[in-house]
C-alpha cells in the first residue's frame, strides 16, 4: 500500500512539474541582476558587492558577521512565481529567501521561506523558514504541514545523500524555486530536492519579498548570477 501511495505521489509531482514548466515557458522571464552592480538590490555593502559578474556576499576574520544579513530585491513582493539562478558557495551557509518579510531594515534581517544553500552536505535543498518554524522539509522529502502545524511526510523524492551528490562542491549550481499557492518546490541542477504543501494558514505566506542570505559564523563567500524571475498565474 505504501508503494502504491508513493508512486501516486510521484505521479502527481511529475504532472504538476510539467504543468508549471509549461506555464513558465508561456510567461515572460525578467532578469533581476544586470551583472555589473547592485542596482535593484539593497543590503549592507560592507559585505555585498559584485565580483566577476556575480552578486557576492563575503565575510572575513577581520570583518565577521554576528547575525544573518540579507541582500533584498527592491522590485516588490512576489506571489506565484518561478525563480531561477546560479549559485556558488565556499564555506558557510546561505539561502534564497522568498515570500519573506523584511523584519529589520537597518540590519537587513529577513524572515520567511528559504531555499537553503550549504557548503557542507547537510542543508542544501531543504525548505527552511528563517526566524520562523525552522526546517519544514528535508532534502528528499515531500511534506504537508497540516492546519494545526503538524507535519506529514507524504512522499520520498530520493535518498538524501544521493541527492547531495548531484550538487557540485565549490562550483556553480542551478537553483530553481517554484511557488504556486501553498505548494513550494525546490530544484538543484534540475533535480527536485524538496517539496512542501503548507496548509497552516496562520503561518503560511502567500506573498512576500525576495532576498539573498549571508550567514553569520566563520569566513565564507557566496555568489549568485543569472537571476531570472517568471511570474505565474493564480
Amino acid at each position: 500500500m505504501r508503494t502504491v501511495f508513493a508512486l501516486l505521489v510521484a505521479g502527481i509531482v511529475a504532472a504538476v512539474g510539467l504543468a508549471s514548466s509549461s506555464s513558465a515557458q508561456q510567461a515572460e522571464s525578467r532578469s533581476l541582476f544586470n551583472g555589473k552592480d547592485l542596482s535593484g538590490w539593497k543590503g549592507d555593502t560592507r559585505y555585498w558587492s559584485v565580483q566577476d559578474g556575480a552578486i557576492t556576499g563575503k565575510t572575513t576574520s577581520e570583518q565577521p558577521l554576528r547575525y544573518n544579513t540579507f541582500l533584498v530585491w527592491e522590485g516588490g513582493e512576489v506571489k506565484n512565481f518561478e525563480l531561477r539562478l546560479k549559485y556558488r558557495i565556499v564555506n558557510g551557509n546561505s539561502g534564497i529567501q522568498y515570500r519573506s518579510e523584511l523584519l529589520d531594515p537597518e540590519r537587513f534581517i529577513v524572515g520567511g521561506y528559504q531555499a537553503d544553500i550549504d557548503s557542507s552536505p547537510r542543508y542544501s535543498g531543504i525548505v527552511y523558514e528563517e526566524r520562523g518554524r525552522g526546517i519544514l522539509a528535508e532534502r528528499g522529502q515531500a511534506v504537508r504541514i497540516n492546519p494545526d502545524g503538524s507535519k506529514d511526510v507524504i512522499g520520498t523524492l530520493g535518498d538524501r545523500d544521493a541527492l547531495q551528490a548531484k550538487i557540485r562542491n565549490e562550483d556553480w549550481n542551478d537553483y530553481r524555486i517554484v511557488a504556486q499557492g501553498n505548494h513550494l518546490r525546490q530544484y538543484i541542477n534540475g533535480v527536485l530536492m524538496s517539496e512542501l504543501i503548507d496548509e497552516q494558514q496562520d503561518k503560511a505566506a502567500a506573498a512576500g519579498i525576495l532576498a539573498l542570505q549571508l550567514h553569520q559564523g566563520p569566513p565564507m563567500v557566496v555568489q549568485f548570477k543569472e537571476i531570472q524571475l517568471i511570474e505565474l498565474p493564480e
